[in-house]
């Protein structure tokens, strides 16, 4: 699937009178955004995006950040910008976001973009959103009143995706913190028929938990000593599950791939003035 897509993106770009540009605003050197941000330059020179790194101190003040993408977002030769998270927890992460220019914000995640996709009427999104939506299509997995059960509420993962899905027609259960507190996620794990488990803690959600037949997506990627594992109980879930994505290697190297569509749509969206 993921090599499909970035076929179908280099045909596409192939065909655009200037490579489009990605730039990516990185501050300080956290380790899993250097790792984002190797992986994303890849990527994005493979389908023909050029990508550029503008890197910043992690003491960098909320003012210097906001300049920054104010300046960016000037620049007619950027196609989209990317703002790689998580930020130093000294800056106001809502507050920078909402500088980004909406029609070049790579991640979908400008409340402008967010809007559309309560609305169910966008071009762009939250790439990891997008690529969970992208595992459902493939596999042609009617969500038409299923019940989904998303375990994790972040601004770009679990709510926007609960969005997409009732646009579907999904019905759709969100479990976050008070549903933990109460001790009631595994009651509604339990009567998933498709899960999407995105909370970043490893292997919180158990094997036995898991409905025979379900769908699984496992969204997280931790580090566990020296392997890396999902948020999934994977062992345990394969065999009840219908499905269920690996970790590495499942959910990803997709979203990678719905960053540059979604520069691929941003650019056809400024060379057609449509704002």
């Amino acid at each position: 699937m993921v090599e499909s897509i970035r076929k179908s993106l280099k045909k596409i770009i192939s065909s655009f009178k200037k490579s489009p540009k990605l730039v990516a605003i990185q501050l300080g050197d956290e380790p899993s955004v250097c790792f984002y941000v190797k992986n994303q330059k890849k990527q994005a020179e493979a389908v023909g995006i050029d990508y550029e790194v503008r890197k910043l101190k992690s003491s960098v003040s909320q003012k210097q950040v906001i300049n920054l993408i104010r300046k960016i977002n000037t620049e007619k030769t950027v196609t989209g910008t990317i703002l790689q998270l998580p930020l130093p927890k000294h800056l106001d992460a809502r507050s920078i976001i909402s500088e980004l220019d909406p029609i070049k914000d790579a991640e979908g995640i400008h409340p402008v973009n967010l809007g559309k996709v309560l609305l169910g009427n966008y071009t762009i999104g939250p790439c990891t959103a997008l690529a969970v939506m992208e595992i459902l299509r493939y596999h042609k997995v009617d969500l038409y009143g299923k019940e989904v059960v998303l375990v994790g509420h972040s601004s770009i993962v679990g709510k926007p995706l609960a969005l997409m899905l009732l646009n579907e027609y999904a019905t759709t259960t969100v479990c976050h913190i008070a549903t933990h507190k109460r001790r009631l996620i595994p009651d509604h794990v339990k009567r998933a028929e498709v899960l999407v488990v995105a909370v970043g803690k490893p292997e919180v959600v158990k094997g036995a938990w898991i409905k025979k037949g379900a769908i699984v997506i496992d969204v997280g990627i931790n580090k566990r000593g020296d392997t890396i594992v999902g948020d999934v109980e994977f062992e345990r879930a394969k065999g009840p599950a219908k499905m269920i994505t690996p970790v590495p290697g499942g959910v990803g190297p997709l979203t990678t791939c719905m960053l540059m569509r979604n520069v691929v749509e941003l650019y056809k969206l400024q060379n057609c003035k449509m704002r």
